[in-house]
């Protein structure tokens, strides 16, 4: 950098001998830089040298990173359930939810439902898909809200409930869609909170290891939140046992690219989650 500015000034010193400036034109030199009375042309050249040029995008993230040509919404569902009250809430949850997922009267879909095994205890994570984007979700809100069956099962989960917490997602173009699994399966939802304004380098570099990932049939989706948490990115694993989930991730190293990938993602993360979770009876991903 030091040596391309001198060459610079250098050029300008030889422009200004020549006689290449306009005339009338007062050349100051001081500590080696140039100033002159149009100053405004001269800073701004000065911080061309040291300013990084970024291309403005003409498209949003989101239109970047998903299946265009489709548009599912995802919404993910944190239920911190009381712990007494864990076994009444699955129970109410089968009783409930299947009917809504296999009703086409409701254009959503159960994706698949869970107990925090390792992480946060007595959690339950719902993973909901909306076929059709916002308007479906709004039309799904709009429809539950006149089924008196899912009105009691609001309230009668309300009292099991200590906290709650959900995200809209978008899934990520280059991952695989989540459909329904035969079990047993463990899964694992790792979930990175990003530096913003990294999302992009983040699918750049996944969207070529996730290759690396499908021999075991290992990866189930890839999501990165709308509305919620900001720049929150969600992968879900499944696994057969903790010991395959070990074996298949050592694996990994041993594929060409993997470390690569890894090297250049952990600076982008601020924060990282794991959580290791056993699919409810009403799980469509068993």
């Amino acid at each position: 950098m030091a040596t391309g500015v001198l060459q610079r000034v250098r050029g300008g010193l030889a422009r200004a001998k020549s006689g290449a400036h306009p005339a009338g034109q007062l050349l100051v030199w001081g500590r080696g830089f140039a100033t002159s009375s149009s100053r405004n042309r001269e800073d701004s050249w000065f911080k061309s040298l040291f300013v990084r040029k970024v291309d403005p995008r003409k498209d949003a993230h989101a239109n970047l990173l998903t299946k265009n040509e489709e548009s599912n919404l995802y919404k993910i569902q944190f239920h911190n359930v009381k712990p007494e009250c864990l076994d009444a809430y699955n129970k109410l949850c089968e009783d409930v939810l299947p009917s809504i997922h296999a009703d086409k009267y409701y254009p959503c879909e159960l994706v698949g439902t869970w107990n925090t095994w390792y992480g946060e205890q007595d959690q339950a994570v719902h993973l909901w898909r909306y076929r059709g984007g916002y308007p479906a979700l709004t039309e799904v809100m709009n429809k539950l809200r006149q089924n008196k069956e899912f009105t009691a099962y609001r309230k009668e989960r309300g009292k099991m409930l200590l906290s709650r917490r959900n995200q809209l997602l978008l899934e990520f173009s280059f991952w695989n869609e989540p459909v329904p699994r035969e079990g047993p399966n463990i899964y694992e939802l790792r979930s990175y909170q990003l530096r913003p304004g990294t999302m992009i380098e983040w699918g750049n570099y996944w969207a070529r290891a996730i290759a690396l990932r499908q021999h075991n049939r290992e990866a189930v989706g890839g999501f990165f939140s709308q509305i919620g948490n900001l720049y929150m990115v969600h992968h879900l694993w499944a696994y057969k046992d903790l010991q395959s989930r070990e074996d298949t991730r050592n694996a990994a190293w041993q594929d060409e690219g993997w470390h690569e990938a890894v090297y250049y993602t952990v600076p982008l993360i601020q924060h990282m989650d794991s959580r290791i979770m056993i699919p409810t009876k009403a799980s469509p991903m068993q």
